[in-house]
């Protein structure tokens, strides 16, 4: 009985609220959730949110920034609070940054005015736009730091966390996998961090300093360390205890994180390995029992390399192509 009611019932309907700092991508996150089926609507006024997600058949995406008319951080999250108070919808709110010479370098490409710097210069509005919208980074359920990711990968990260597709089993919730240094940060995103630096760094060896967790030689140096398969047996282990809870949960995306000193080489050799074992569930006889799986590399992107692919894609998720998209 529980179970067939638990079928009928629909699932909410996606509402997302897409906002951010100006040159930092919004526009492109918005073309790609339309891309995805999304009904997309940019800057209407707040006071009509309600009426527009009301009348909407589709899962929504809702542009709001400092041009919004009658903007206030305080009025956006009021709006977000009304509508998740609604069950039939599942209302998420983005916010797309980048960091401030990021956004000076596309504004100065491109000798467009920014909406918060009327009478004074683009640093100064990038400045003011920052302490505006603080309070929406601060509760947005999702952020976008698109400083190293070019368009393409930008493309396949909003296709990862938002794109729709059905499937049985254990399909709906994308793992994550990414790769980080620690001294850069920890990643904002990051459900679950795993430290490796403990393990024995490469880096040292002046034949495998310039390589990186993606060459063989450096995965097989650190693999030798005599702790590493056990720390990938534990960290595998945990998540296969802690991933189905989190689709129980209603989770829909997952981000592990692991680190090291540089982000080039430890992590990176783990986050390959780990992404090897959960794509193929080791011990599961059943192969549509895979989870979905992308892998991430943060410091590899910010040296200009591609950081970003699947390791198992989602069934129903179709191939796309390398779009230019301008942030």
């Amino acid at each position: 009985m529980t179970d067939t009611m638990h079928e009928d019932t629909p699932l909410p309907r996606r509402i997302l609220l897409v906002t951010g700092l100006s040159g930092a991508g919004k526009s492109s996150i918005l073309r790609i959730l339309e891309d995805l089926g999304h009904e997309v609507i940019d800057n209407p006024p707040l006071g009509m949110l309600d009426e527009i997600v009301a009348r909407a058949e589709r899962p929504v995406a809702v542009g709001v920034d400092s041009r919004t008319r009658g903007f206030d951080a305080s009025a956006v999250l009021e709006a977000l609070a009304r509508l998740r108070v609604n069950p039939a919808l599942n209302a998420e709110l983005i916010y797309a940054t980048a960091e401030e010479s990021v956004l000076l370098r596309r504004y100065t490409a491109t000798r467009r005015r920014h909406p918060q710097a009327v009478h004074g210069t683009v640093k100064e509005g990038i400045e003011a736009e920052i302490r505006l919208t603080s309070p929406l980074r601060e509760a947005a359920d999702v952020v976008i730091d698109t400083s190293d990711l070019p368009p393409p990968e930008l493309r396949q990260l909003v296709e990862a966390r938002f794109g729709e597709w059905t499937a049985g089993g254990l399909d709906g919730l994308t793992v994550a996998l990414m790769s980080f240094a620690f001294p850069a940060g920890l990643p904002r995103e990051a459900d679950m961090v795993f430290d490796a630096r403990f393990l024995t760094n490469p880096y040292y060896d002046p034949a495998l300093s310039a390589m990186t967790g993606l060459d063989q030689d450096v995965a097989d140096y650190v693999a030798r360390d005599p702790d590493y398969q056990e720390f990938l047996d534990r960290i595998a282990g945990l998540l296969e205890l802690v991933l189905p809870r989190f689709v129980q949960e209603g989770k829909k995306y997952a981000t592990i994180a692991i680190g090291c000193s540089g982000g080039r080489h430890r992590s990176v050799t783990l986050v390959e390995a780990l992404a090897l074992r959960l794509a193929q569930r080791v011990g599961h006889t059943h192969p549509h029992d895979a989870w979905p799986v992308v892998i991430m590399h943060r410091e590899l992107a910010r040296q200009g390399r591609s950081s970003w692919r699947w390791a198992n894609r989602p069934r129903g998720l179709p191939e796309t192509t390398e779009q230019k998209d301008p942030q």
